[in-house]
């Protein structure tokens, strides 16, 4: 599939209050989340390199004990087994994920 349309992309219920979206190639995964304000990702840690980009609303991250506010234009760069949770703030929120190698459990 060498063109998508994000829109186009199965949804998956990943959590309460949280949709994914994936589209990937053999060594990149992007992930396109959708969160309801309040959403939870409790903390959890993976195998796989994972950069986050915040592209709408608002979350607060946590990586390896260390908490910052995420809002549009903000990231951040997880790397492999670190520790890290997200709580969706008080409005609509979505962000971009990219991952290497790509999450086979991600995959519709």
């Amino acid at each position: 599939m060498p063109y998508f349309a994000i829109a186009e992309l199965s949804p998956t219920k990943m959590l309460p209050g949280i949709d994914r979206r994936a589209v990937w190639m053999s060594g990149v995964m992007l992930t396109f989340f959708t969160f309801e304000p309040g959403s939870i990702v409790p903390e959890h840690r993976h195998p796989h390199e994972q950069i986050t980009l915040v592209t709408r609303g608002a979350m607060r991250f946590t990586l390896n004990g260390t908490t910052r506010v995420l809002r549009p234009g903000d990231g951040v760069c997880i790397p492999p087994d670190v520790p890290h949770d997200a709580v969706v703030l008080d409005e609509p929120t979505e962000a971009v994920d990219a991952w290497n190698p790509p999450r086979d459990d991600y995959k519709a």
